[in-house]
Parts: structure tokens; sequence; C-alpha cells
């Protein structure tokens, strides 16, 4: 019973924050956790939920992934674990993707990799994530790549069809410019509510490019993929990741022996984009010590040390 009682108590220290994308919502949890590489991951259903369920525990509550993902099975195998506890979709938040089309054995007519935001493909990208997760909506759709083919009022029909009918949400984009979000949002009669960006300390380009800048400007919570470069910052020997590493020691140990991706997760939460970073992966203990890092702050001072240490040079 005591260690009980300490487990629960730990976890509510740790619990993260929901904030919404943008004024009108989503409310999302301030860490999303990644599916992207579920297949690989090879769970059972009782592992998953497991998983889930420590998730919830830590407030972690919105669930990332794309039609794509696992050669087109991580929906699947996402919604086979839900089905026995259906209960559980009202706790959760689902955030899909569509447009890319990988040449696959399973899609045998992909002859080549492509991206398709054509509305016949959007519509039938959500009707087979809805059947293969078990459930009647998304609560974001993101278009997953810019596509230079894409006709925005193509766009616009199929996400205001959508909308009408209940079976998404809202909608965003991922990897988009500033002028491919202006684009697409200058067709739509709903505001997009997030561009998911890739951003790390080994990866600075939408600090400096006005992505987050628009993102700020148009009220809208970007949500960031690969926020620890895909476990670069732990196991690259390049000198920015080198740089970066000890960069982070030093300031975990001003911070009272925070570890390193704490203090890269802090370098991201201190941004006043309020970015949400998605975490794709299963180790309980990483969630956790990512749910922790959410409540943490770095100075301006410290901020920057990272920035150098990754940029190779002070700010000019």
């Amino acid at each position: 019973m005591g260690n009980t009682m300490i487990y629960e108590q730990e976890v509510a220290l740790m619990t993260v924050s929901h904030i919404p994308l943008t004024a009108d919502g989503p409310t999302f949890s301030r860490l999303v956790l990644g599916l992207g590489n579920l297949a690989e991951w090879q769970l059972t259903d009782a592992q998953l939920l497991g998983l889930l369920q420590v998730a919830f525990d830590l407030g972690i509550t919105t669930l990332d992934h794309a039609d794509i993902y696992g050669d087109h099975r991580c929906e699947m195998l996402l919604g086979r674990a839900l089905a026995s506890e259906p209960t559980l979709r009202q706790r959760l938040q689902f955030v899909g993707k569509c447009g890319i089309k990988p040449a696959s054995p399973n899609r045998p007519e992909n002859r080549v990799k492509h991206y398709d935001t054509s509305k016949v493909h959007i519509l039938a990208s959500v009707e087979s994530s809805l059947r293969d997760l078990g459930t009647d909506y998304l609560d974001l759709l993101l278009l997953h790549r810019p596509d230079p083919l894409m006709n925005p009022d193509e766009v616009a029909e199929a996400f205001s069809e959508m909308r009408q009918t209940g079976k998404v949400r809202h909608f965003g984009v991922s990897n988009f410019t500033p002028w491919q979000v202006h684009l697409l949002g200058s067709r739509l009669p709903f505001p997009l509510v997030t561009n998911q960006v890739e951003l790390s300390p080994l990866a600075l380009d939408v600090l400096h490019d006005g992505t987050l800048d628009q993102c700020m400007r148009l009220g809208m919570t970007p949500m960031v993929w690969s926020p620890l470069a895909g476990g670069r910052l732990f196991t690259s020997d390049e000198p920015p990741a080198r740089r970066v590493r000890q960069a982070l020691r030093d300031i975990g140990e001003e911070l009272g022996t925070a570890s390193l991706d704490q203090v890269a997760l802090a370098w991201l939460f201190t941004h006043p984009a309020n970015v949400l970073p998605v975490l794709g992966s299963n180790n309980l203990e990483h969630l956790r010590s990512a749910a922790a890092a959410a409540s943490m702050r770095l100075t301006r001072q410290q901020w920057f040390q990272i920035w150098q240490a990754s940029a190779g040079r002070p700010v000019p």
C-alpha cells in the first residue's frame, strides 16, 4: 500500500498539462505519444494497453499516427488493442496524417513514392484510418508533407466535407513552409490548428525561417516531431551532437541532476510558441522522465548555450 501511494504521488507531480492548439481547440496534452514505430515494437494488445495506461497516468492523452506508418499497419494495431477497451477512446485525442504514398508491396499500384493531396485520396485515407482505428472521428488530420501539385481549393473541399460530416474535427499541416500554410489557410473557412515540424537542439531551421513566428501570429500551437533528433543527441559522434551533449550535461548539473533528455525537452518547452513534442518511445522510464521535463524551463543564457553548441558559433 505504501509503495502504491508513493507511486501515485510521483505520478501526480509529473502529470503534464493540456493546452488548446488554438482559441477554439482542440485541447491536447503538452506531450504527445508518437506511434510511428508501433509495428516495430511488437507489443501484444495487453502490452500496448499497458503503455497507454502509463501515458494516461502521466497526463499524455494525445496519440500521433499516420496512414502510412508501419507500412500501413500501425493504425490497425492501435485499433485492435483499443477494441477490447472501447471506453478509452473518449480519453484520447487521435492525430492522423495523410498525403504520402510510398512504394510498398502493400500498395502495388504505387510505382514510385509520391505525394497525393487530391480530394479523392484525402477522403479515402480518412475512411481507411477510421476503419482501422475503430473510431467514428479523428480529432485532428494533418497533411503529412507539402505537395507541389496541391490544389488548395480541392483540399479545402475535402476538409470542409469531413468537418461537416464530423469525421474530422480539426485540421492542420506538417512540414509546411509559412507561405504554404498561408496559401492553404486562405482557402479554408476555419483556421488550421497546427503545423507539425522538425525541431530539436540539432534541428534549428524553424526557429529562423518564420515557421514558429507564423504560428504565434496566427495563434496556433506547433507540434514537433523528432524532438530528441531521433536519438542522435545521445549517440552521434558528429561535432554538433558532441557539443550539444556537453551543454545539456552542464545545464543538467545546474538544474540539479536533470537528465540529458529532460534538458533537451526543457529547451523546447522554453520557447514561447508552446510547442508540443511528439515522443516516439515505448520506454516507460523515458515517458516518465519526459513528463517531469514538461514543467522545466531554462534561463535565456542556458537556452542560447544549447543553441550556440548546435550552431557551432555564437549568435551574431
